[in-house]
């Protein structure tokens, strides 16, 4: 199950720490992955250790809110293989701040990267997948716009473009079933990676979140990744249009 040998996908956020998670796990599946990010010298070594140990993996700088520059990224691994068959639109930016704060420059970053950079690299993907009738499409969001009354102060920006990544993930998913190419969401709970350690959460508001999880704990990278190698893979061929939460039972409490 879950064999991805012979598909080609592209892992855009490639430079941060679940990019590269959700690039080791296609690769170990058979994928040839194409880490894609604004900094090649960030995750060099990632595509080097897949490589190391027997898979296939290249590098691009990429800026996802460039359409020039995912143009250029998709036509040349078309050139090279011959086909996409998986995006994993990992790209993203997060940068807590208290809402009246947030200033215009940073709420139209915020969304330029996180909801316009998808909906880019999803379009542009798309169009190359629906020639062989087959692609998957996975958006990475997170549980804040879930629609289940979770609120987190600061993030206001964030929240929305992953709110509106969600609804973008519904009606992607509608118009391109079609073409064979399934769209689905992934929505994160809390999860370790230095981005948020980075957003220097108090140690009172991580006890209450720790709190809240019914496993008690954080995520990690690697527990998410089985749930993107589910998505790309044939076995999820009947889910499409889908948001599936990987929080460790935040929702559910």
């Amino acid at each position: 199950m879950f064999n991805l040998y012979g598909k080609v996908a592209l892992i855009t956020g490639a430079q941060h720490t679940m990019g590269k998670a959700y690039a080791n796990a296609l690769a170990s599946q058979g994928a040839k992955v194409i880490l894609a990010d604004t900094k090649e010298k960030l995750f060099r070594k990632t595509a080097t250790d897949i490589v190391a140990r027997g898979g296939e993996a290249y590098c691009f700088e990429m800026d996802v809110t460039q359409k020039e520059q995912i143009d250029v990224t998709v036509e040349k691994v078309v050139k090279q293989f011959g086909r996409l068959d998986i995006l994993v639109n990992c790209a993203g930016i997060f940068k807590p701040k208290p809402a009246l704060e947030i200033t215009e420059k940073e709420w139209d970053e915020t969304i330029s990267v996180n909801l316009k950079g998808q909906f880019l690299c999803a379009q542009r993907a798309a169009k190359e997948m629906g020639k062989n009738k087959w692609g998957r499409i996975i958006n990475i969001s997170w549980i804040a716009p879930a629609g289940e009354g979770i609120g987190f102060g600061g993030p206001a920006h964030s929240t929305a473009s992953k709110g509106g990544m969600i609804g973008m993930n519904e009606t992607l998913a509608d118009e391109w079933a079609p073409l064979g190419i399934n769209v689905n969401a992934i929505a994160l709970g809390a999860i370790e990676t230095p981005r948020v350690e980075g957003a220097r959460i108090s140690k009172e508001a991580k006890k209450a979140i720790l709190e809240h999880i019914p496993l008690h704990r954080m995520g990690k990278p690697e527990e998410v990744s089985g749930a993107v190698v589910f998505l790309a893979s044939q076995e999820a061929s009947y889910i499409t249009g889908a948001t599936i939460y990987v929080d460790g039972g935040w929702l559910s409490s």
